[in-house]
């Protein structure tokens, strides 16, 4: 009686498992997050959708069809994959020249060439879902310049490794600054930011 108990004990464990890895997002969410100074600092978060190359060796294509995949019928790429993605800061911030506020914010990027990237801080709102009539965007659909509130080129440069999955990180991060890099394939694009 008692091997049978925990024989379906041990049957759950394995069905609870099987459930959590079949609902498992195929672009798992993510954060990127830094706090400046100490730990009183205020913090630099970035929430974003994480694809996973899956056997394509070149995410973002190649001549005239660069970044078009990723767009995927949209006017610039939501950096990420699913919701859109959202960058918050808890202190103003110089990028680009261009003073930002603190706040919330959508990240998008445009994707020009191999060498040319731009991204873009929005004042569009996030939208939660694809369904209903909530305010915002799903993604970057509906993306209009209009609510641009930093264009900032980036500083795109190879890489000799391949990163599975794209990956957003700040570095080299310091009182008055730092940079915030996507990183995907063999490319990673960059932009400068200060504290103000």
């Amino acid at each position: 009686m008692r091997i049978s108990y925990v024989a379906l004990f041990l049957a759950l464990i394995l069905g609870v498992a099987d459930v959590a890895s079949a609902q498992r997002a195929a672009s798992p969410r993510g954060e990127a997050s830094t706090q400046i100074g100490s730990t009183d600092g205020p913090w630099l978060i970035v929430d974003y959708g994480r694809p996973i190359l899956r056997g394509r060796t070149n995410p973002f294509g190649s001549g005239e069809e660069y970044g078009s995949g990723l767009y995927s019928g949209a006017p610039v790429w939501r950096a990420g994959a699913n919701v859109s993605t959202t960058f918050s800061a808890e202190t103003d911030l110089g990028i680009a020249g261009k003073h930002l506020p603190a706040g919330t914010y959508t990240l998008f990027v445009e994707l020009t060439s191999p060498t040319e990237w731009t991204l873009i801080i929005s004042n569009h709102k996030a939208k939660p879902s694809y369904q209903g009539d909530a305010e915002g965007l799903w993604g970057s659909y509906g993306y209009t310049a209009e609510k641009d509130v930093i264009r900032a080129p980036m500083a795109v440069s190879p890489l000799e490794v391949m990163v599975d999955q794209l990956t957003i990180s700040f570095m080299n991060v310091t009182e008055a600054g730092g940079q915030m890099a996507l990183i995907w394939g063999n490319t990673m694009g960059a932009v400068n930011f200060q504290v103000h």
